[in-house]
């Protein structure tokens, strides 16, 4: 069976805090750390169970001003997170990040509100995502798993159930008969 081909989300991190519904109700309009950690945290869990096994993912956020920032990614459950390095905007990431990916074929999402990283990227043939619409497909992922939380039955199986339905009809004729 061939190896099916990772696909790679690359998250806009800021501008998905900033623009994504699901984000700003937490941030608010006054951008305070505690609360843009928190929101933080919260767009890193919900890429991680986003992701899940079906994409690779990685998040940018900006630190282009930050002269101590390298550009270095660590990773928290599987998705790299990663702050872009000193003079260089979380922009101009995504969007080599994004030629790579097309580069060596593989199918990719950006998700930014960013019109121009939008248009970029969609010029390199690649997917993408606004903001408000990663919010709401998260929303939805986390509906259907509370959805999925319902108690199973296990289907009851014998042997009947395993065997071919005409040596089961033989069987039942057999047993029919010695009654």
């Amino acid at each position: 069976m061939p190896k099916q081909r990772k696909k790679l989300l690359i998250v806009d991190g800021y501008n998905v805090l900033r623009s994504g519904s699901r984000y700003r109700e937490i941030t608010g309009p006054d951008y305070t750390d505690d609360a843009f950690n928190t929101a933080r945290e919260r767009l890193i869990n919900d890429v991680v169970n986003y992701a899940g096994r079906d994409w690779r993912a990685i998040i940018v956020f900006d630190g282009g001003r930050n002269e101590f920032s390298t550009g270095e990614a660590e990773r928290v459950g599987g998705v790299r997170i990663m702050f872009s390095p000193s003079g260089q905007s979380a922009d101009k990431v995504i969007e080599k990040l994004a030629h790579d990916a097309r580069e060596r074929q593989v199918e990719t999402l950006v998700v930014t509100s960013d019109a121009t990283i939008q248009d970029t990227v969609f010029g390199f043939g690649v997917d993408r995502m606004s903001a408000n619409g990663f919010s709401l497909e998260v929303d939805r992922y986390y509906d259907d798993a509370r959805l999925d939380e319902t108690p199973k039955v296990a289907e009851k199986n014998t042997v009947a159930s395993r065997i071919d339905p005409s040596t089961l009809a033989k069987l039942k004729a057999l047993r029919d008969s010695t009654r």
